[in-house]
């Protein structure tokens, strides 16, 4: 590979003492001193028995002091679940089925939710998870929480041939590698990870062929120096989802935003982000395997991939919207009349506009199969217009 000063940027070395970090700067070198950064970010994250999701449980909690490095909708507040089981109940009507399949289970808090408020409306609840220890904290989670139901858990390591059900989503596509972009003024490179003298990982950017898809989905006046990212995993994820979901929905909730809003010039710095003992910081190449690393969905690319693969979508819009469709309000009436103010203040968090109830947004598809009339997440403030 020819670099030039232009096309090396080195801005942090980490070390690589770590043996998942030792078989990444075996792989480089086995590349030919250069691998890009979706490759880079899938080992960190996924290699077996040593990648962030892939070697333990203690991601999830509420507080620093238990371990934990972020926490997440369901482990926030239980009427999350709660809110979501009734456009998921739905679904299942329209389609007939009765198996939930969730993917990126995480602690297992919303599978505990959604099984406790589905109850005999499901006959199996799958989690497709690959990571043993996980599998275990979810197993025990469900079982604290909906004991009467935790017969119906079960575990698959991979998609299967056919989906008959609803498939849910938390969090899952930002965990998803991405392509990382470098615009120098003049033309858009992909950003890789290559090692410096001393065996540290460090930024290196190779130019992309004139003719390659890539580059930005939207012409606009970048600046130099602007860093982004495309999400191929997420949309290769949804397309293959759809080639599996004969009759169901699925539904998927995250960070983001549509095209328009995820391409913007002065967003010239990307959304890529770390997090570590609920702090959150930008460098992907410390640390590796020790912390999460996200970025946020265009869900424009997500909508545009699962419709070209066959799926309808049901609607798009932000998660305060979805979850008040879906009865949130009565749910925090009732908490109040109970007096209880800590559920009232965490799920107020699910909802404010500061917190998460903007940033994050759902998106909702069906199968060919089931066409499903007026979902309820999205009877008011869709938002499909906008990707």
């Amino acid at each position: 590979m020819n670099t030039t000063p232009e096309t090396t940027r080195t801005l942090r070395a980490s070390s690589v003492a770590s043996p998942l970090a030792q078989q990444i700067a075996d792989e480089i070198r086995a590349a030919g001193g250069w691998i890009g950064f979706e490759r880079f970010m899938e080992r960190a994250l996924y290699t077996p028995g040593l990648g962030y999701y892939a070697r333990g449980d203690r991601q999830f909690g509420a507080l620093p002091g238990s371990g934990s490095d972020f926490i997440t909708a369901p482990e926030l507040s239980p009427l999350f679940g709660r809110a979501l089981a009734r456009q998921v109940a739905q679904a299942l009507e329209a389609s007939g089925t009765r198996e939930v399949w969730e993917f990126g289970a995480g602690s297992g808090a919303l599978a505990a939710q959604l099984l406790e408020a589905l109850g005999d409306r499901i006959d199996r609840y799958t989690i497709v998870d690959l990571s043993a220890t996980l599998r275990q904290r979810q197993g025990r989670t469900v079982a604290q929480r909906a004991p009467q139901q935790a017969s119906k858990l079960g575990w698959a390591d991979r998609l299967p041939e056919a989906i008959d059900g609803v498939v849910v989503g938390n969090e899952l596509l930002d965990a998803m590698p991405v392509v990382l972009l470098h615009f120098d003024g003049a033309q858009w490179q992909e950003r890789g990870v290559s090692l410096d003298a001393q065996g540290g990982f460090v930024w290196q950017d190779r130019p992309t062929a004139p003719d390659s898809d890539l580059r930005p989905p939207v012409d606009a006046p970048f600046v130099p120096g602007t860093v982004t990212e495309l999400p191929r995993q997420a949309c290769a994820f949804v397309a293959t989802l759809a080639g599996v979901l004969r009759r169901g929905a699925a539904f998927l909730i995250d960070y983001g935003f549509p095209e328009r809003e995820f391409y913007l010039p002065q967003r010239h710095g990307g959304t890529l982000m770390c997090h570590r003992a609920h702090q959150a910081d930008p460098d992907p190449l410390d640390a590796v395997g020790d912390k999460d690393i996200t970025a946020h969905v265009d869900f424009t690319a997500v909508a545009l991939a699962g419709q070209n693969a066959g799926l309808e979508v049901l609607g798009y819009t932000s998660q305060a919207r979805f979850l008040i469709n879906c009865g949130l309000a009565g749910d925090l009436q009732v908490a109040s009349e109970r007096g209880d103010l800590p559920l009232l203040a965490n799920t107020q968090k699910l909802i404010t506009e500061h917190e998460m109830g903007e940033l994050f947004k759902v998106i909702g598809f069906a199968a060919a199969a089931t066409p499903i009339d007026d979902p309820i997440g999205f009877l008011a403030g869709d938002r499909t217009h906008t990707l």
